[in-house]
């Protein structure tokens, strides 16, 4: 069985950070562990305060993963400070880490910002280029690229500024788009379009925490990128058709939509 690691912050509201990691981790056949990065006090209608780990904490949490169960994946999330992200680059450039996924998580569903302005320059330069994927939204595109996207031709003009600069695969995207949730692949100089239609569901909560996810966990299995991104949009597309609807604000996506066993049974 292949292991992946998530470093990033916890969702109390179990929809995205580290609770929607594990859960998607686990339906996508990979044994999850985490490294959390901050406590949240949060829900689907927003975040109501957020508790930073320290630095060493952090180190040791890491140190404690790859000492013993050597991940095949890492996804890495929310990270709200450029001391932590530090020492996130430090410790996988120490253990050789593979199949890194960053996705590069600023503000939150519900429009809570997760970031600090001084760690969106430390995420820039010290973990994009050791990673293997980014998976930025529009507006996060929009930072890392500094080039306005508007259409289809902005998201390959700003995918291919990020992968240039930092020299790793980009996953734009395109949820945040009028029309539709197309995403786009920029890798080596090549593109490749991932179609889709928006799925009318208005609870969308951990989207982007569960895509990267999924995407880690079929790199940690031994797919190619292109087969990665494939397999895990095809998952958060079943995730959200099935139209879970919990909570009062944007609530979470059915992970455990293609559960089926003894023990998931209900009474």
């Amino acid at each position: 069985m292949k292991k992946a690691l998530s470093i990033a912050g916890s969702d109390s509201c179990g929809g995205a950070g580290i609770q929607a990691d594990i859960k998607t981790m686990t339906m996508n056949g990979v044994y999850a562990m985490s490294a959390i990065t901050a406590l949240t006090a949060q829900n689907t209608t927003g975040v109501r305060a957020i508790f930073e780990v320290s630095p060493e904490f952090l180190k040791q949490q890491i140190d404690a993963v790859f000492e013993d169960i050597y991940p095949d994946a890492v996804k890495i999330g929310m990270v709200s400070s450029a001391q932590l992200i530090m020492v996130i680059a430090e410790r996988l450039k120490y253990y050789n880490a593979g199949n890194i996924v960053v996705d590069p998580v600023m503000v939150s569903t519900s429009g809570s910002s997760l970031i600090r302005n001084d760690a969106i320059d430390t995420l820039m330069k010290e973990l994009l280029p050791i990673s293997t994927l980014v998976t930025p939204n529009i507006p996060e595109s929009e930072i890392l690229s500094d080039i306005a996207v508007k259409n289809r031709q902005d998201m390959l003009t700003a995918a291919k500024q990020i992968s240039e600069a930092y020299g790793c695969a980009v996953l734009l995207k395109g949820g945040h788009s009028v029309n539709d949730a197309s995403d786009l692949l920029y890798t080596n100089g090549e593109c490749c379009w991932f179609e889709a239609k928006r799925i009318d569901n208005p609870n969308t909560h951990g989207t982007g925490c569960t895509l990267s996810s999924a995407i880690a966990s079929n790199l940690a299995k031994g797919f190619s990128l292109a087969q990665s991104v494939k397999r895990a949009k095809d998952y958060v597309s079943g995730a959200l058709e099935a139209q879970l609807d919990f909570g009062k604000g944007s609530g979470p996506i059915k992970h455990s939509f293609n559960l089926n066993g003894f023990f998931a049974d209900e009474k």
